[in-house]
């Protein structure tokens, strides 16, 4: 197995992914036919409770209209969550990420508009620091081998080359990938392996594995096969498939 960098040991953290429209967490297949599961404050107060490592939140529309409608819930969550809160969505500006910063997040995701200007992460790396950028990566399979990167929330291609694109945001000393399969995501039947393993010895910072995930066995996987990968999960918390407990105690 490959050793290098920050994978170097095994070690997962268990985090929760929020999607948010119109002040709803939600949840789709293939970031489509979206469906609401409730209050993204109450959710998660109870993620919290249950010891989730870290959460992300992703405003799924705000790339789109151009602009990010989470502070207000970021603040208020903060007030009452004390575990890393990563935040994404509608980032376009070095004011948009220091007004999320002083909402209560730890950290920012950059998607969308990275992918158009891609010298503002290297901009946000310098301002903030590398531990502060996330870099939140949607991938779609276009041929054998071969993955597309994607913004909007899986609805525009970019024309870039996911390897192209992995190797560009580690060169600007990103401090973290999250790393969405578009065609996987919300179907339940397991993280996309195929990609992952196309990348992975491209990956010199902690990656975070988004899309698929449908049953503790996924994420054994994952932390069986890759050093210091981490899993943000969605259907399995919010449709209550397994508990954070019951997951940290399966893959300890």
């Amino acid at each position: 197995m490959v050793q290098h960098g920050y994978l170097n040991k095994k070690f997962m953290r268990i985090i929760a992914r929020l999607d948010i429209k119109n002040n709803f967490v939600i949840k789709g297949i293939n970031l489509e036919g979206l469906r609401k599961i409730g209050d993204p404050i109450s959710i998660a107060n109870n993620y919290y409770e249950q010891k989730i490592d870290e959460i992300i939140y992703i405003d799924s529309v705000a790339s789109l209209y151009k602009r990010n409608s989470l502070p207000d819930t970021i603040e208020k969550t903060s007030e009452n969550v004390f575990v890393p809160m990563t935040v994404g969505g509608g980032i376009r500006s070095l004011g948009d990420i220091e007004l999320l910063l002083k909402s209560g997040a730890d950290k920012v995701a950059i998607n969308s508009f990275g992918t158009e200007e891609p010298n503002f992460i290297n901009e946000a790396v310098k301002n903030f620091g590398s531990s502060t950028i996330v870099i939140y990566v949607e991938a779609k399979k276009i041929s054998e081998k071969k993955w597309e990167v994607y913004k909007y929330s899986g609805r525009e291609k970019t024309g870039l080359d996911l390897i192209y694109w992995i190797d560009k945001i580690q060169e600007f000393e990103c401090g973290e990938i999250l790393l969405t399969s578009v065609d996987y995501e919300g179907m339940k039947k397991g993280f996309d392996i195929e990609m992952v393993n196309q990348i992975y010895d491209k990956i010199k910072v902690p990656l975070i594995l988004s899309g698929g995930c449908g049953n503790i066995e996924h994420i054994k996987y994952v932390k069986k096969n890759f050093n210091n990968v981490s899993v943000a999960l969605a259907s399995l918390l919010h449709y209550k498939i397994a508990n954070i407990k019951e997951i940290k105690r399966e893959i300890d």
